[in-house]
């Protein structure tokens, strides 16, 4: 060829068919060989079962332990340990009927309850019984490295119709939390303890968006002055009897406030109450604040309907169960609507033969600190 024929040669055409070529080859070469990527490790796992509504984003990635038997806090290991803050219960009331089915009491006991000017007030006895330890439900077990879950249905004695289904389909070991506002408290507090149920009061406490967001009219707030505060922390504890303690009903501003946070523990461990804190709010400081104060004390760790549906319950169901596995103990709150009821009816008739174990909020008081 000469000079002039050479220059004059097609090179971006050659060049786009050595391209297509390259990459025909190495369509092929991924079509025909099983393992494109020339000896990278991998691995296969089956799946035997899948739960709908689950993603990734609901798996919490946990520690677990091959032993638990020495993490589960004094009021789950035997007699004879630690000193504990958890209820005692060679000191539990009578019942009235010891043939009764539930075996707790149903009307105040003497012990640990006073007058008031708006009822019955719990009160430490002279030798120091609180209601913690008469009104609790006795928690005993031979297997204290079974992983334990607590949970508690909140918003009981707001409906007739939903009060009722929780009596009617849950295990006794579920707890029950009360709402000040209810009508009838005093029945429904006999209807779930003759049932065998541990009992908490809702105490409602000032969220961020207060008014905007109010939890009632005798809703605790930062800005009351002590004597305020304590009327109506007076009325809210009179509302009914034969309950362990108190759970937040919102709150986030409240506590993460310490000196709110403060006054207000002391005040229920001078009534001998337990705090069982949603941490509705991730600042909150009162776990810091029971530890210091001596407070009988339990956090949530799972909130089971944010999202009241099936599936998703599902999955904070799951998360709960790994929690409790990695931790030795864990604890969950949700309201008392029907889909929930049904999920948590659903979930705890295998719970046991799952390897888990379901006790009242109580017995989970002197868990490890490991939050």
């Amino acid at each position: 060829m000469g000079r002039r024929r050479l220059i004059r040669m097609p090179f971006g055409l050659i060049g786009i068919g050595i391209v297509c070529l390259m990459v025909t080859t190495g369509l092929i070469w991924m079509g025909v060989v099983d393992d494109p990527f020339g000896g990278e490790p991998t691995a296969v796992i089956p799946l035997d079962a899948t739960i709908q509504g689950v993603t990734s984003r609901d798996i919490e990635v946990v520690e677990i332990r091959p032993s638990l038997g020495d993490d589960l806090g004094p009021n789950l290991r035997p007699e004879g340990g630690e000193s504990r803050l958890g209820p005692r219960y060679e000191f539990l009331a009578e019942p009235a009927d010891p043939s009764s089915e539930g075996g707790l009491s149903l009307v105040p006991d003497p012990r640990v309850s006073e007058r008031s000017e708006y009822g019955f007030l719990p009160k430490v006895s002279s030798d120091g019984i609180r209601p913690l330890d008469a009104y609790a439900r006795p928690f005993e077990t031979e297997f204290t490295s079974i992983p334990k879950i607590a949970v508690i249905v909140t918003g009981l004695g707001l409906s007739r119709a939903g009060t009722q289904d929780a009596l009617d389909r849950l295990p006794v070991d579920v707890t029950f939390a009360l709402g000040p506002y209810g009508s009838n408290l005093d029945q429904w507090m006999q209807d779930a303890r003759a049932k065998g149920h541990e009992l908490l009061l809702q105490l409602p406490m000032e969220p961020y968006d207060f008014p905007d967001n109010d939890p009632g009219p005798h809703t605790l707030l930062v800005s009351l002055q002590p004597n305020e505060l304590l009327d109506r922390l007076a009325w809210i504890l009179t509302r009914t009897t034969n309950y362990v303690g108190v759970i937040n009903d919102m709150g986030a501003r409240f506590t993460t406030t310490e000196t709110s946070v403060a006054f207000l523990f002391e005040k229920l461990k001078e009534r001998g109450l337990m705090f069982v804190d949603k941490d509705e709010s991730a600042r909150s400081i009162a776990g810091r604040v029971a530890a210091a104060n001596q407070l009988p004390f339990s956090p949530v760790d799972v909130i089971l309907d944010v999202v009241p549906r099936e599936d998703d319950i599902e999955a904070k169901l799951l998360q709960l169960e790994g929690i409790a596995r990695a931790r030795g103990v864990a604890v969950a709150s949700a309201s008392a609507l029907p889909v929930t009821i049904r999920q948590l009816q659903r979930w705890s008739r295998d719970l046991e033969e799952r390897g888990l174990q379901l006790v009242p909020v109580s017995a989970t008081i002197d868990r490890p600190s490991e939050q």
